[in-house]
């Protein structure tokens, strides 16, 4: 995942806009026995008994902690090499989910009777050589150390010579909230500077400091405006010949070694007509050596963030030339979705989607040490909850009345681009897809008494879940850190953006036994020390009690919306409603 492990609804983005317009108990520990689960007592408090009843809880006992474990163990072995697209790895790992999709009984999802979507993409690795000059001084860039930089054009090299340095704030455009970073000032041809996330929009009268106006972007959670993707999507309709965000740690919710690790390697994208009219080059720059520059130009960098807080805010002209040349190899490749497909009953031509991807980061042999990267929670658990889910959909005596597709994607580690095509080439209506349910990572700390919806209140699976889990016990809380902009992380927002209900979950943070700050400790562990690293491998201690709850959990709600007629809906406010209801309109004639 381009994100950690892991909330309040969102804003409507104009970039958005555009786009959508057009319980159990388990012995703990990793090699725990399943035969000790057993279903939650306090089915009574479900008052619709579809996802209590005896056929249900029998069949959810598929899903347990010595399966779960042998297929991330078997998906992030040194084997697989890393699981990066257009590699031997990517055989070997569709390979072996086709096999267990073969083993379950499970149909060919392609309707050509296959299981593979075949998914053209354009690779790029970049090799760039980059400076900043400022009073006939040259600050020195270290490719990959201090600064990434990558062009995806379809040409040999993309060239920048003495572009003119603007400093853009946050480089946000957001109507609805009456704030322009660029108040009419030309960007054609600049090399923009900007800082991640949203205006960090200070709270009036606040007795701290670090409180943020509620109003504004929605305070600490983190709108589309903040995420890189629209940051380079703003400075592509500005005509700029750079954008350049600048990194800091807490906004960004991961450390720059992420960004270097997960751009310094071959990117991929769906090929596009439009594909010239992206910013020429697109980067990142470490912000010890942004403040350097800063330094050099004779201005000061907190001080020019602070007033990008506020919506008086002007471009600041930094008096530096930026030079980039990007040598680029680039290549075209197929490389593939994996699905399978459960056929339902009274309504076989309307789908439930769950979704993981199977893809990781490869190796870079330019390290020293262990160069694989595993990615065994990310996303080789979310893919052992996909084998799962669908192992437990076959011990149904009688399928349900949806048909449930279990896709497994390519590439989401380069920009969501596997569920990105399947959503603008989906194999099924996307108006007869009631919902999608997406699993990027799965709990392996424990059983928690609460489940993390991310992006709660956005639709109406979130009752759906909410019922399921009172049933059990639990309590359903929104993402706890909702400044890190989780929802527009991961494979499900390719669905949400064309209009599909989708659900997307993370480990709760109240885990049984454990004082409190357990939870958001290994988080915060997992992230500084694992994420998009090679560490991110099986570990002696995991425990999946509580994984087995949350996926049990997440099999239960697919199986209640495929079974209710109604489709789930989105909230009325929410930015994906419109597209929605758009495409829902051919299904009332």
């Amino acid at each position: 995942m381009p994100s950690p492990v892991l909330s309040i609804r969102r804003t409507c983005s104009l970039l958005v806009a555009f786009l959508v317009a057009g319980c159990v108990t388990e012995k703990t520990g990793a090699n725990a026995s399943a035969d000790s689960s057993k279903p939650a007592s306090s089915s009574a408090a479900f008052t619709d008994t579809t996802a209590t009843s005896a056929a249900v809880a029998a069949a959810a006992q598929a899903i347990d902690t010595a399966s779960l474990l042998q297929h991330i163990k078997d998906l992030a072995a040194d084997s697989m090499e890393g699981r990066a697209p257009g590699t031997p790895g990517e055989e070997k790992a569709v390979a072996y989910l086709t096999q267990q999709f073969q083993k379950l009984g499970l149909q060919p999802g392609n309707p050509d009777g296959s299981y593979i979507q075949k998914v053209d993409l354009i690779g790029y690795t970049a090799h760039p050589a980059a400076s900043f000059t400022t009073k006939g001084k040259t600050v020195a860039l270290r490719y990959p150390d201090d600064y990434i930089a990558n062009s995806r054009h379809n040409r040999d090299s993309t060239r920048i010579d003495t572009s003119d340095v603007v400093f853009v704030g946050y480089g946000v455009v957001a109507p609805e909230y009456q704030w322009d970073d660029y108040k009419g000032v030309d960007m054609h041809g600049k090399t923009m500077l900007m800082l991640i996330n949203d205006p960090a929009v200070p709270a009036p009268n606040a007795s701290k400091s670090d409180a943020l106006d509620t109003t504004m972007f929605k305070g600490k959670a983190m709108t589309y405006y903040g995420r890189w993707t629209y940051k380079y999507e703003i400075a592509s309709a500005k005509g700029a010949a750079a954008a350049i965000i600048i990194h800091e740690t807490g906004p960004a919710g991961y450390p720059y070694e992420v960004v270097r690790s997960s751009n310094s390697a071959e990117q991929f994208d769906v090929p596009s007509a439009d594909a010239e009219n992206r910013v020429p080059v697109e980067g990142w720059i470490r912000l010890e050596k942004a403040k350097e520059l800063f330094r050099d130009a004779g201005l000061n960098f907190d001080s020019l963030k602070a007033a990008a807080k506020r919506k008086d805010f002007v471009p600041v002209a930094i008096g530096a030339k930026a030079n980039f040349n990007v040598k680029i190899a680039h290549r075209q490749i197929q490389s593939k979705n994996v699905v399978a497909k459960l056929p339902g009953t009274d309504r076989k031509d309307e789908y439930v989607i769950y979704s993981a991807h199977w893809d990781h980061l490869g190796r870079d042999t330019t390290i020293k040490g262990d160069q694989i990267f595993n990615g065994a929670a990310d996303n080789a658990s979310g893919c052992a909850a996909l084998l799962d889910i669908a192992a437990a959909f076959t011990k149904l005596p009688t399928p349900p009345k949806r048909s449930i597709l279990f896709l497994s994607v390519t590439a989401e580690e380069k920009g969501l681009v596997g569920s990105k095509y399947y959503a603008q080439h989906p194999l099924y209506p996307l108006n007869k897809t009631a919902a999608n349910i997406n699993m990027d990572g799965i709990n392996q700390w424990g059983r928690t008494s609460d489940y993390t919806v991310i992006g709660l209140g956005n639709s109406t699976l979130d009752d759906d879940l909410t019922r399921i889990l009172k049933a059990d016990g639990r309590t359903v809380h929104p993402d706890p850190e909702p400044e890190k902009g989780f929802y527009y992380r991961s494979d499900h927002f390719e669905f949400a953006k064309q209009g599909v209900p989708a659900l997307d979950t993370d480990a709760g943070t109240e885990f049984v036994g454990k004082p409190n700050g357990y939870g958001m400790k290994k988080r915060d562990e997992y992230t500084s020390r694992d994420y998009h690293k090679p560490s991110d491998e099986v570990k002696k201690d995991w425990d999946f009690s509580g994984g087995v709850q949350d996926v049990r959990t997440l099999f239960r709600v697919g199986y209640v919306v495929a079974q209710q007629d109604p489709m789930p809906e989105w909230r009325a406010g929410n930015e994906f409603k419109a597209r929605r209801d758009s495409t829902m309109q051919g299904m009332k004639k």
